[in-house]
Parts: structure tokens; sequence; C-alpha cells
């Protein structure tokens, strides 16, 4: 007995000693630092954000136009089709399963903020505007977030069915027109930073948000709620590739230090993404449907969660390039 204390207490001394020296590590490695002040962001709201945008190793970059990959597959419907609805007074999901499109009324149209793929537009946004008795040839303006083809590729058919704008910023119509997967659209509307488009009642406002894309565009729309005006903030764009360059991620940082002041100065407390997980659409969709008239929206989230949500984005991202420099 007497020879196994010693080493007990020894062993007890080194894990302590070791622990400590890790945490140390942790807490003074810049990568960790940045991972854990993103993890501290999402709380339980943004942890979809946190897995895509903090994952290591990255994925390669799907959406982008690339002339050596094959044509797209047309998955069946039962893969990718969700019911449209309402989700504010003026505001609706017209998106997919996985990506998110929205539908903003006005006294003098609609404009739509992203398009889907090609394969999903039809289905997705014109006949799920019908569905909520809307008339799609009221669709003036549609805002693209980013050119890649899972958020543009339908804009060509919105553009040539009901002679819609598409408003998309200057570097993605290059991207755009690059493309050997998805119809291109004519060029219309380049974005500018700070870009408001307005119809009846209603102010979109655009922000250029480059990093994503080099042509990134993020929104607020004005919406209301049961009469009650809320402001919604959608990031225009999200994940890091194993391709993103070091420039594009300090872009990426910039653009949403930047984002999260304009954040707390507007007081966006409403949150919608481009991708339905990022802002838990399928169960905010769900709590909407059974919502009384004394629930709170489950969209309407607040500034400081509103806010948090790029902050993850943001650290996120000084991780990334805190990583690639330590190489």
């Amino acid at each position: 007995m007497s020879n196994w204390l010693p080493r007990i207490l020894i062993g007890t001394i080194l894990a302590t000693l070791l622990g400590a020296a890790t945490q140390a590590a942790q807490e003074t490695d810049p990568v960790e630092v940045h991972r854990a002040a993103a993890r501290a962001a999402a709380g339980e709201e943004h942890l979809a954000l946190l897995e895509t945008v903090c994952r290591v190793p990255r994925p390669i970059q799907t959406g982008a136009a690339n002339a050596s990959r094959p044509p797209r597959a047309v998955p069946p419907p039962e893969d990718w089709y969700a019911e449209p609805a309402q989700v504010f007074d003026n505001l609706y999901f017209v998106g997919t399963q996985d990506h998110g499109a929205w539908a903003v009324t006005t006294s003098d149209g609609i404009i739509i903020i992203d398009a889907l793929y090609d394969y999903a537009v039809e289905a997705a946004v014109v006949d799920g505007l019908r569905k909520l008795g809307l008339d799609p040839e009221d669709i003036t303006q549609v805002v693209i977030s980013h050119g890649h083809g899972d958020h543009h590729g339908g804009a060509k058919y919105l553009q040539e069915q009901f002679g819609a704008q598409i408003v998309m910023g200057a570097p993605d119509w290059d991207l755009v027109e690059r493309s050997t997967r998805d119809p291109i659209p004519s060029r219309d509307m380049v974005a500018t930073d700070e870009m408001e488009i307005r119809l009846g009642e209603t102010t979109v406002t655009l922000y250029l948000t480059p990093g994503h894309t080099a042509g990134t565009v993020s929104t607020m729309i004005e919406v209301r709620d049961r009469g009650r005006s809320h402001l919604t903030a959608s990031w225009g764009g999200t994940s890091l590739f194993a391709t993103t360059s070091q420039e594009s991620i300090q872009a990426y940082i910039d653009s949403a230090v930047r984002y999260q002041q304009l954040i707390e100065t507007r007081g966006a407390d409403v949150l919608i993404a481009n991708h339905t997980s990022f802002d838990r659409t399928p169960d905010k969709l769900a709590a909407l449907a059974d919502r009384q008239p004394s629930d709170p929206h489950p969209y309407v989230i607040g500034t400081d969660a509103v806010r948090s949500y790029v902050k993850v984005a943001e650290e996120c991202a000084r991780a990334e390039l805190a990583r690639r420099m330590a190489e």
C-alpha cells in the first residue's frame, strides 16, 4: 500500500499539471481562443453555423462555377421540396428543405431574396407564391445573395417568365457569367453598398459584404408582425472553403465586423438565412403553425442574438486565418 500511494499522488499531480498546461496552451493559441469565442457566441441558437464555419478540414467549394465539373444532377422533389409559409405580415418563405428563399410583398410588387437551384425555382418560388394566394406576375426584383448555383440558379427563369430585374454584386455577376452548370441571366442591376429597394411601404437595404464570394450581398428588410414593425438581417454568405484565400477570409472578417455594427445600430431583431439550418427555419415554421395569439414570434430573437450569429461567423473566420498563418 505504501508503494502505491506515492504513485497515485505523482499521477494526480502529473495529470493536474498536464491539464493546466493544455488549458494554458489553448488560452494562448489564437486558433483555440477564436474557436472558444465562436462557441460562446453560438450558445444554443447558432450551432449549425458554428459547426459549418468552424469546420476543419474544410470541404471543397461545391457551389461555385467550375468548368471542370459535370452537369448538376437533379434530385427527386421529395429530397428538397418544402411547403411555402407566411412568416410575417409581408414576408413569406418560398425555399426548399435546405435553402432559404424569401418573398417580400408590398403594395407595388414582390421582391424575391435568392432564387434557389434552377430545378427548384418553379415549384418552390412560383407555385409557392400561388399556394400562398400571391401572384408571381407581381415579382419586380430578385436579389441574389451571392453567385453560387444554389442561390442564383433560378434567376434566369424568373427574369424570362416575369420580367423580374436581377440584382447582384458586380464581382458575382462575373462569377455567374462564367458558370457552366447553371442558367445565366442577362445582366440587370448591380448591387451597391447601402442600396435601397423601395416598393410601396417597404424597404430592402443591401450591404456589400465580400468574403464568401467577392460580391456577396447581405440584406435588411422591414417586416411587420400583426402590425408591429421588425427588421430582419440576413448574412449573405456563410461557409469558408479549402479554396478560400487568406485575403478573402480577411474580407469576410471585416464584413462581419461591419455587419454586426449595422445590426446594432439599426436594431435588427429577426434572423433569416439562405440555408434553413442556420436560422432553424424547419423548427420555427413548425412553431409558427402552432402559434397562439399570445405566443412570441419564433423568428424574433432580439438584436443581441442576431448580432451573435454574425459574431460566430467572424470568430470562426479569425480561427481559420490564424490556423493558416501558423502553418
